[in-house]
């Protein structure tokens, strides 16, 4: 079974092709990282409009990367939300007309639940009941998966997100745009030698990453970084040793059988190899590519609710807020 998953939910625009939820046919993505550099940050109207100029081609390079025609595939899986209403807009607009156009299945998918199935991907498949750790721009969240589509909450921010707070401190800083991959480059220089805050928030599997992004700013202002590099391998190492003994702890409470890691910052190679290295209980993280923002997650995790019956109506609309459980 063949799904085409379209996914817009920021910044990528992104097209794939993927068989039977585990199999990339191809996996396509138009990254605007290089527009939005210049401004620090994303802008969520240049982001949708992007959108609106990337879509058609990046699905035409799907499909012939892939080398399907529309009549080789099952269904059509799309991104609702969570995410920036004007570019989920894009993606869900454009799939629901092909879906009627081609007379194809139409499935809504959550990104997040994308981000877990990223993990179906990498060869190895993952086995129930299995933690995943959560970690993006936008979320931190540390989810109970009991089976297919079966998730329970057991914690998430309560602030700043992990990579929201790496975008932050790289700002602080002066390290650029993206965050996340500027801390780790700068990381790799320095020694996690300054003092930093970690919020263990204890009694709850919560996370809190805004005190400690305040505290490198006013060690920042008050000159008493020793250097860029130290400074952000200590910023690092304070968000990864939240992260990691916050997961072990709840894995091992929870008696599961592994632990998947997923999003944006799940790309970071101090984090994949801490978790690893932390936890007597099986390790799975998708590659690098699969865990920022791409379409294959969103066909991967189509497929599977396709499976389950769960498809959607023409009615089909965003939703920027969408919880997973």
């Amino acid at each position: 079974m063949k799904i085409l998953g379209i996914e817009t939910s920021c910044d990528e625009t992104a097209a794939a092709v993927v068989e039977d939820g585990t199999k990339i046919l191809s996996n396509e993505i138009a990254s605007q990282i290089e527009i939005h550099a210049r401004y620090g940050g994303i802008v969520p109207e240049v982001a949708s409009r992007q959108h609106i100029l990337a879509i058609i081609p990046i699905l035409e390079q799907a499909m012939a990367k892939a080398k399907v025609s529309w009549h080789d595939l099952d269904g059509i899986a799309v991104t609702m939300g969570p995410g920036l209403a004007g570019s989920l807009l894009v993606g869900v607009s454009v799939a629901k007309a092909l879906a009627l156009a081609q007379q194809l299945p139409l499935i809504g998918v959550n990104h997040l639940e994308a981000h877990i199935y990223a993990n179906w991907l990498s060869g190895d498949q993952p086995l129930f009941p299995l933690i995943c750790l959560i970690v993006s721009g936008g979320h931190s969240d540390l989810v109970l998966m009991r089976n297919h589509l079966d998730y329970v909450l057991l914690g998430r921010t309560r602030d700043d997100a992990a990579g929201e707070a790496f975008d932050k401190a790289a700002r602080i800083l002066g390290l650029g745009y993206p965050g996340g991959p500027a801390i780790e480059k700068a990381a790799r220089e320095g020694i996690a030698s300054i003092k930093l805050p970690r919020a263990w928030l204890k009694g709850t599997n919560d996370f809190s990453f805004s005190g400690l992004k305040t505290a490198l700013l006013r060690l920042a202002e008050g000159d008493k970084v020793s250097t860029v590099a130290d400074a952000a391998a200590s910023f690092q190492e304070a968000v990864i040793d939240v992260l990691v003994t916050k997961t072990v702890a709840i894995a091992k409470e929870h008696r599961v059988k592994q632990i998947l890691l997923a999003g944006g910052v799940a790309a970071n190679k101090p984090l994949r190899r801490r978790l690893r290295e932390s936890s007597d209980i099986p390790v799975l993280v998708p590659e690098p590519i699969l865990c920022t923002d791409n379409a294959a997650m969103v066909a991967a995790g189509g497929y599977f609710r396709f499976q389950a019956g769960k498809t959607s109506g023409l009615d089909l609309d965003v939703v920027p807020g969408l919880k997973l459980a």
